[in-house]
């Protein structure tokens, strides 16, 4: 790498609004490290503090309390529409 073009790489804490669970991952978001607030993490250190929306902790996704969307009924629909029937 050469030396100079990148940007800082450094510890930071991920913490999710809406359940406020936290995490610790490195990040190029440490170069405003003197803007974000701090918080001190369980291994004594006192790392930036970045507050997200949504995180893998509250994403319906990853928590699998997502909603199944009806895809059959949608290509019932479409066919219907446009007379294509099922060929085997």
């Amino acid at each position: 790498m050469q030396h100079g073009i990148h940007p800082a790489y450094g510890y930071v804490v991920f913490q999710d609004q809406s359940t406020g669970s936290a995490f610790l991952t490195r990040s190029t978001l440490v170069a405003r490290a003197d803007t974000l607030p701090t918080i001190t993490w369980t291994d004594g250190n006192t790392y930036p503090l970045v507050s997200v929306g949504v995180s893998s902790a509250s994403h319906p996704f990853y928590t699998g309390k997502n909603t199944v969307i009806d895809t059959a009924g949608q290509v019932q629909k479409f066919r219907r529409r446009y007379g294509m029937g099922r060929k085997a």
